[in-house]
Formats: structure tokens, sequence, C-alpha cells
């Protein structure tokens, strides 16, 4: 089990920290996209780093073409001499249409194409063939000797999509590498939904399961006082509340018979009464969702939620601290 740590901070402080996090024997440094921009501290990470994996958890897929993000990702792969690991999320509607402006459709099965397409492309760098994919949402059929990078020693890079619900996972199953498993889902979720999707998928392309990873990071509440520990606790809270209104979260809900809940979020959600939101979360939800442990008692902790639960494991290493982390990751070293 390779075991990842969140790639965090300004972009000068990158080369150092990626550096350090290597030497301390993290398997890979994995950023997202949220605040900042994914892909820039690859590039910083990639060039002073020798061995551990690049990757993005996640870039937003549909705010992108798949021609922009072949591009960046073979240049990440090659820079890396074959470490890039490209994980794409969907976003929501809201996100896609108003804050990127572009389209939104069957983010399932746009998905789908979207991955299809960036295989093609690659493909034909990579076999110096001609471009020729016509789908429902994307169409790449030119490709001359001027654009096309090259092959790569390394190979393509593996794809993961991220999912939460059943159809993205069977997606994710049949047309990707791995699958990132959303903090906002809970072991049993993980067993009794998502996993039986991803079988599907893999039935539907041929593969088994030895051929498709798994990479999960599950909520943290900690602190060393009463203070912090419940800093960390309304932190979590209000991120389980944030995700739990979005109606088509609503299925991880249901699986623990908490679904009514999420209609409540909706609503305070559309009134920005995000700390409210926070305090429906009781301590039985939070529980499912988060590892919640003193700073002594963290490590074993995360290792029991994880265990089993998932192929790669990821530690937050910008709420843990690098001594807590370092921590944990020496707990999960020996699964």
């Amino acid at each position: 089990m390779k075991v990842d740590i969140s790639l965090h901070g300004e972009l000068a402080g990158v080369p150092d920290l990626a550096r350090s996090f290597e030497a301390d024997g993290w398997d890979g440094v994995w950023t997202s996209e949220v605040d900042r921009e994914p892909f820039l501290p690859l590039a910083l990470a990639a060039a002073n780093t020798d061995r551990v994996d690049i990757g993005t958890a996640i870039a937003v897929a549909f705010s992108r073409n798949p021609m922009t993000t072949a591009q960046v990702a073979w240049d990440l792969q090659r820079l890396s001499g074959g470490r890039m690991q490209l994980g794409l999320g969907s976003q929501i509607k809201p996100h896609i249409e108003r804050r990127f402006s572009m389209p939104w459709s069957q983010p399932a099965a746009r998905m789908r194409e979207y991955v299809l397409a960036l295989q093609a492309i690659w493909t034909s760098w990579q076999e110096t063939t001609p471009l020729s994919f016509e789908g429902e949402f994307y169409t790449h059929t030119l490709m001359t000797p001027t654009f096309d990078p090259g092959p790569l020693p390394a190979g393509l890079p593996p794809v993961f999509v991220a999912a939460v619900g059943a159809r993205m996972a069977t997606v994710a199953g049949e047309v990707a590498d791995g699958l990132l498993v959303h903090s906002f889902t809970t072991p049993r979720y993980l067993a009794e939904v998502l996993e039986p999707a991803i079988e599907r998928g893999l039935r539907l392309s041929g593969r088994s399961r030895s051929d498709f990873t798994t990479r999960y990071q599950p909520f943290v509440v900690t602190g060393v006082d009463e203070e912090s520990w419940g800093a960390s606790a309304r932190a979590a809270r209000e991120r389980i509340a944030f995700y739990g209104s979005t109606p088509a979260y609503r299925p991880v809900l249901d699986v623990h018979g908490w679904g009514e809940l999420q209609p409540e979020l909706q609503r305070l959600s559309k009134l920005g009464e995000w700390e409210t939101m926070g305090t429906l979360i009781d301590d039985d939800i939070l529980a499912a969702f988060a590892v919640v442990a003193s700073p002594d008692d963290l490590p074993a902790a995360y290792a029991r939620r994880v265990e089993g639960v998932a192929d790669r494991i990821s530690v937050p290493a910008e709420s843990l601290g690098r001594e807590t982390a370092t921590a944990v990751r020496e707990a999960l070293a020996v699964l």
C-alpha cells in the first residue's frame, strides 16, 4: 500500500517541501484544485525529486478540454520520468457553469468520454498514429507534426477519476486506472456501493480488480487541547455539512439512514448558514466520516480506519502538522 501526502503552501516553498517529503519516505505528493492551480506545484515537485509520485486529487476536468489536460499531463509525465498520476474530478454544475463558464451535462457520460478522448490523444502521440476521436461531447481529429510532442519513454500516465456516486465509479472502473475516493465517503459506503460499481465497470472493460487502484483520505479530528480540538471538530463538521448539502451526495447519507438531513443542509447552504449547518453533524455522523483521536492515538486510529479499505492512502499534512503526519505514515507502513 502506497502512502501519499498533500503538497500545499506557496509555490516558492514547493521545491524544498517536495524534497523533504521524498527524503522522509512518502510515496507520493498530490495537489488539489481548491484555491490554487494544481499543475504548477507538480512541475516544481517533479523537477526537484527523483522517486515520489506526483498527482492531482483533483484537477477539475470539465473546466478544461481533453487536449489541454492531455498536454499538461504529458509534459509532467516527461518531466518526472513517468511519475505523473492524473486525477480528475467533475465538480458540480454551479461551479462549472458559473465559476468556469463551461458547459455541463450528463457528468458520468461526459467523464467517460473525456477519459477516452485523453487516451486517444495520448495514443496518437505515443504511437505516431492519426488522431481520430469523435464523441458526443468532444471531437479531436486534427494533429499535425508541429503540435505532436512525440512519444514518452515512460509510457502513458495513469488516470484516476474521482467519484461519490455509483455511476461515476462504474465509469472509473470501465475507462480509468483508479478511483479517487472522496473524503465524503464512509468505509461502509465504499464497500457496499462504490466497490460493486467499480467491479461493474471493470467487467465492461474486461479487466480485474488487480488492474485498478483506489485512493482514500478520510477527514481527521484531533487537537492537543480543548481549543484546538474544538476548532478541528468544527472544521470537519462544517466540511461534512457542506458536502452533505449536495443532492448528488445524498446516497452516502442514505446508506446510514441520514438521508433526510440533506434537504435541510441544502436549504441552509442557500442562506449561507455554514456554521449552523455544521451543528447538524452530530458525533455519530462525524465518527462515520472522520478519524477522531488525540495526536498520540491518531496514528493507530488512522491505520485502523483505512486498513483494507483502499489500495493507496493519503495523509493531510496541512491539517495534522509534519510530526503527526509522519507518525501516521509510519503506522500505515506496517499494514
